[in-house]
């Protein structure tokens, strides 16, 4: 599977306002930053950037820098180190968008419904990633796609600059400790307690600990199974979550194991179903990679994934890097003495860093996304649209815009009505 860039730019707004100030340029040395007095402390500079969320194949421009000022034309260089770091947030936002698309065609052939995507992958990342910074952008960047995270900075960061009050939400889950500290022998209790704790609503139990198998089949199967199933009554529903060994094999069997002990009903896809009071979470081991998998093994047994949410961490929002997507920003054009000149690359030793030449726009053409170089391109069919120029922040997108812009073909399609059962 070949993974696509979304346009995600989180962050063109901290060059708006008056960045610089006569006292910042003396304090940093550089007789060059003076020219910045005559625009008003502003950075002279033009951006122009695909809309945030759209989906763009690789090896396309997803923005283009100009300066403004010809006194400064080494300034569009001196923020590649800024500007190139939208290379995270996109990342995981494909990344995380690849896994939905893969989660929505299980869910479309399995399930009655495709209500409960948004919350099918759940990020666990917080704890994993280099700083709460790294966390929060990450955090929003998964938030494109779905609604389930315990990575508050990221919340914090859709709210103060995405405009969404609440964009995603969590449940009640116990952890291993708050199992382990009661001992091996007395794991009934602690998984009675967090039923007592937890009364109606959903809650998750890492249930693992010592024995995923003894937890599923004695003591949520016998011991405690007229409370799980009493719980049930008010609409609540536990979530049990195994969190070890091969996620190929492990869902698989506690989905049997639950079976056998609560039964089951067979939907109208002809797959089978847990009772709404009981489903199942899988974080451990979960990335691109191994979900096809997964999904590929539950529905080949005769069960429908929507009894399974799944929980990511550090595949989500750490395992990637730049060149995960080969990320570059290359000087394409300059003028010279008036004249203007084409700059490009194209290293005989790796011809996959040839870098694009010329006036760059990105165009669509039958269906998919074109970069035109060499001023080939039309401008008015430029999907690049300014978004900051000379101090000023030119567009602002909210969540709920990026969202629409990501969104994966298949609910694309349901809305449209090409998708029976929705």
């Amino acid at each position: 599977m070949r993974l696509e860039e979304l346009g995600l730019g989180l962050g063109w707004g901290w060059g708006g306002g008056r960045y610089c100030t006569v006292g910042k340029i003396q304090s940093y040395g550089s007789r060059a930053f003076i020219c910045t007095t005559k625009h008003n402390g502003h950075i002279p500079l033009r951006i122009k950037a695909v809309p945030e969320g759209t989906v763009v194949p690789c090896k396309n421009v997803l923005f283009t820098v100009e300066n403004t000022d010809p006194n400064v034309p080494w300034l569009t260089n001196w923020f590649e180190t800024l500007l190139v770091q939208i290379w995270y947030p996109c990342t995981v936002a494909t990344n995380s968008r690849a896994m939905k698309a893969t989660i929505a065609e299980f869910l479309q052939e399995t399930a009655d419904s495709l209500d409960s995507l948004p919350f099918k992958l759940h990020d666990f990342g917080f704890r994993g990633v280099s700083s709460v910074e790294t966390a929060a952008v990450g955090g929003v960047a998964h938030l494109v796609n779905f609604v389930g995270t315990d990575t508050v900075a990221g919340l914090v960061m859709a709210r103060k600059y995405y405009g969404c009050e609440m964009a995603g939400f969590s449940i009640p889950a116990a952890e291993h400790s708050t199992i382990t500290t009661w001992g091996k022998n007395h794991e009934k209790e602690a998984f009675a307690n967090m039923l007592h704790k937890f009364p109606k609503g959903l809650v998750a139990v890492v249930s693992d600990s010592f024995d995923i198998f003894n937890a599923c089949e004695n003591v949520w199967g016998k011991q405690l199974k007229d409370m799980v199933i009493q719980r049930g009554q008010s609409e609540s529903c536990l979530v049990i979550r195994p969190d070890s060994g091969d996620p190929h094999v492990i869902v698989l069997k506690v989905l049997n194991i639950l079976e056998k002990c609560f039964g089951s009903t067979v939907n109208s896809k002809g797959y089978k179903m847990l009772p709404p009071y009981l489903r199942v979470i899988q974080g451990d081991g979960i990335s691109l990679e191994t979900l096809q998998g997964i999904l590929a093994k539950i529905k080949g047994e005769g069960w429908s994934v929507d009894n399974v949410v799944f929980g990511c961490g550090g595949s989500l929002l750490q395992k990637v890097n730049r060149d995960t997507q080969r990320f570059a920003y290359k000087c394409s054009y300059c003028v010279v003495n008036g004249v203007g000149k084409e700059v490009y690359k194209a290293p005989i030793t790796d011809p996959g860093k040839n870098s694009k030449k010329g006036k760059l726009t990105l165009e669509r053409e039958n269906g998919t996304f074109v970069t035109k170089q060499g001023g080939t391109g039309n401008p008015e069919k430029d999907v690049l649209v300014p978004v900051y120029e000379n101090g000023r922040l030119l567009k602002e997108y909210t969540l709920d815009e990026i969202r629409e812009n990501a969104e994966v073909d298949i609910i694309l399609a349901a809305r449209n009505g090409h998708q029976n059962g929705i």
